[in-house]
């Protein structure tokens, strides 16, 4: 039985190996043998032994192994040889590293007994675990640390401020090495710290944020239960005490004293007031209000937001002449109280604000800051449109001078009359071009010039029927060739840049000169629309590709004006769901293929005639010289050859002269059409004899050397043929000699 002894007080445990299942039995198994020794398979080994020597583990032992050696002991599994090491005779196991709890807390192994010689197993593999033992050698630590909280200020004795935690790496189980007390070493005696818990707590009452509002505290945890020779750890907590509603709002002082000017805008800034309050964000908003006023309505005041300032704003003009001066009583109100600190006062105070006005000349007032005038663009120039008014608010009362600020009328539409305020128009005017011109009127003030008031004056143009109606858009209309009769294939509309008070009301008809074409007729639908409908069908793209169809509008003004707008039809090639493939005049280039297809095509058609003109070229140069001197040249005869007759007996000779002068006679009898045509091949021929020369080299016939190739007289075999000749005629020929020149070439062809 395969056995592992601890011998080491630190080896606790026990129960058997288990045996590993098998499938088959060994050769050294005994299938009915049920004893066991006593064996462990659980022990501890110290983490973080740190002798010079291995640290022995245990010793595993096999009741076959006699002592002579036959036995040998092999350990595998977790840490096997990395870690832990066995003596293969004696079976002894040690570990050979420092081993950690916190990075393994066990380690699974097998050991197995095998025979030295064969290798085979004496015994079944049996599994043990070995586990490290913790020591105390992790401190305590503040995963979340450092801590931010916040108490509110006032808070009562024992409240609640947040609750630290820390934990030690340490194994919990055993011993104390990972049981943590804590402790405050500062932050006394604001807040205390519960030992177990870790939940601090206030520890004074009624601690006040405008007096103090942060406090950092120093917690430490401490393992082994806090006892001699635990392991510490510390961590901050900044305590932060949040504000309460607890002070009320103070003017800095009773009575404040502003001076404004009578011009003085509405709704501009009269003056600013601040009740302070020690409180922060939310706590220290406030609302202001306007407990009493000797002018009602005059003054508003309201809270700045950001500043929580008080803002005194004016709300109706100022006259010196009418009142000087103003008083005020303000309050400011806390906008949260809360109740549980109404004992501390009322959350309140009021001020005092007198407003001195003061005096200033003032420019002249329109009656009407804004005029309204309307005049018709068909007016003529100098119609007056309108008048203005203005007045010198001062006891003085100046004299006014008008006039019109030109930056609003840069083109002078319009005059106005110096001295009456009378406006009239300068230019004739155009509704469609500006439908309103808006005018700033400036009355001056005829003793102080520097004194201008301003007014403003909206001059609306009426419209007049000017304008005829036009298409709304241009229109694209494609016609399909199969198209049938009484098909619409456009519905057209109109615009009109005038605006009549009633709205458009525009009628559609064809113009006059093609009322009665045969192709094309137009339907009015009564709704300022038209349709385009056809008259026939069969309607062909290379008869007429467009057709243009004057459509005549008119609108509904007085009195109605007209225009004849033309509607462009193109013919075009459909598909069977009626979209248009091509349309326009027919073209002889290939449609329906995409850019990508033509230019793919365009690409194989470029290399063709690269390769085309690469094999002309290098046939050329692979060519002999043809030309001959003059007086060697013996290519004088025109051979004959559309019909086989006696080879070269048949031939006919003609003067090369004749060839060379192009303008000679032809003579049909002897078929000089024929070697005319020819000759102007040859002409053009790029791989062709610089010289006029018709060759033949088809020499057959029964006069020929070569005789008849022609196959109508052929034997029906050509067993007593002899073409031996055929060796003799070069290269060119080799091939047939070699098929003919033999019996065995010949016997193919029998």
């Amino acid at each position: 039985t395969l056995a592992l002894r601890c011998l080491t007080p630190l080896c606790v445990g026990s129960g058997e190996l288990e045996k590993s299942p098998r499938s088959d039995p060994g050769p050294w198994e005994v299938l009915h043998r049920h004893r066991r020794s006593w064996v462990w398979n659980q022990f501890f080994v110290l983490e973080e032994y740190t002798g010079n020597e291995p640290l022995y583990v245990g010793k595993l032992h096999s009741d076959v192994d006699k002592g002579d050696g036959k036995v040998k002991y092999v350990l595998s599994g977790d840490g096997a040889t990395s870690i832990f090491t066995i003596d293969e005779n004696t079976g002894d196991i040690h570990a050979t590293k420092r081993l950690d709890r916190e990075v393994q807390a066990y380690y699974t192994l097998q050991a197995q007994a095998v025979d030295r010689l064969t290798n085979l197993p004496v015994e079944p593999r049996s599994e043990f675990v070995v586990k490290v033992q913790d020591i105390n050698d992790n401190e305590p630590k503040f995963a979340d640390g450092p801590y931010l909280a916040g108490v509110p200020e006032m808070s009562p004795l024992g409240t609640m401020v947040v609750q630290v935690a820390a934990t030690d790496a340490d194994d919990p189980t055993y011993g104390n090495s990972a049981r943590v007390v804590y402790s405050i070493i500062h932050g006394q005696p604001y807040f205390s710290v519960e030992p177990k818990t870790g939940v601090i707590r206030t520890a004074l009452p009624n601690m006040d944020r405008e007096t103090r509002d942060q406090y950092v505290l120093v917690i430490q945890a401490k393992d082994m239960v806090g006892q001699m020779g635990g392991l510490s750890g510390t961590t901050s907590v900044t305590v932060t005490l949040t504000d309460v509603n607890d002070n009320p709002p103070r003017f800095s002082h009773k009575n404040y004293q502003f001076t404004v000017l009578e011009s003085l805008p509405t709704r501009s800034l009269v003056a600013k007031i601040k009740a302070v309050d020690a409180d922060i964000g939310s706590n220290a908003e406030m609302d202001y209000r306007i407990m009493d006023s000797d002018g009602s309505g005059v003054f508003n005041v309201s809270t700045d937001e950001d500043t929580q300032d008080g803002v005194i704003t004016l709300l109706k003009p100022l006259d010196f002449e009418t009142k000087s001066s103003f008083s005020l009583r303000i309050e400011a109100t806390n906008r949260n109280i809360d109740t549980n600190f109404l004992s501390l006062g009322p959350f309140s105070d009021t001020t005092s604000v007198k407003v001195t006005v003061q005096d200033v000349d003032e420019p002249p007032v329109f009656s009407a800051p804004l005029t309204k005038m309307v005049v018709s663009e068909d007016a003529r120039v100098g119609t007056s449109i309108g008048r203005v008014s203005a007045h010198d608010p001062d006891t003085s009362s100046n004299a006014i001078r008008y006039s019109i600020d030109r930056n609003t009328d840069l083109e002078r539409f319009f005059n106005i009359d110096a001295l009456s305020g009378v406006i009239s128009t300068a230019k004739p005017l155009d509704r469609e071009v500006n439908s309103v011109h808006n005018l700033t009127i400036l009355a001056i003030e005829t003793q102080d010039p520097v004194q201008i008031g301003k007014g403003i004056t909206l001059v609306t143009v009426l419209d007049i029927n000017d304008n005829a109606p036009v298409f709304a858009t241009d229109y694209e209309t494609l016609l399909c060739e199969t198209t049938t009769p009484g098909q619409v294939i456009q519905t057209v509309s109109a615009v009109d840049k005038d605006e009549p008070p009633s709205g458009h009301r525009f009628y559609f008809t064809l113009a006059p000169s093609v009322a009665g074409n045969p192709n094309f007729t137009l339907r009015d639908n009564k709704d300022n629309t038209a349709s385009v409908l056809t008259k026939r069908g069969g309607f062909l793209r290379r008869e007429q590709p467009v057709y243009l169809l004057p459509v005549l509008i008119t609108d509904s003004g007085s009195p109605a004006l007209s225009s004849t707008s033309t509607l462009p039809v193109r013919v075009c090639d459909c598909d069977s769901d009626g979209v248009a493939l091509s349309c326009g005049a027919v073209a002889y280039t290939a449609t329906g293929l995409s850019t990508g297809a033509l230019l793919a095509i365009l690409s194989c058609i470029i290399t063709l005639l690269v390769m085309v003109l690469l094999i002309v070229t290098m046939r050329r140069r692979r060519k002999q010289p043809l030309i001959l001197e003059e007086e060697r040249d013996i290519r004088e005869n025109i051979v004959r050859y559309d019909d086989e007759g006696g080879g070269e007996e048949d031939t006919e000779a003609f003067d090369m002269v004749t060839l060379r002068n192009l303008n000679v006679i032809r003579d049909p009898n002897v078929r000089r059409d024929f070697i005319w045509e020819r000759l102007k091949d040859a002409d053009v021929d790029p791989t062709a004899p610089p010289y006029d020369s018709l060759q033949t080299y088809a020499f057959e016939g029964s006069g020929s050397v070569a005789e008849s190739l022609s196959s109508l007289e052929s034997l029906s075999t050509d067993s007593d043929q002899n073409y031996d000749y055929l060796n003799n005629w070069g290269p060119r020929f080799q091939k047939l000699a070699d098929l003919y020149g033999n019996g065995d070439g010949a016997a193919v062809f029998s």
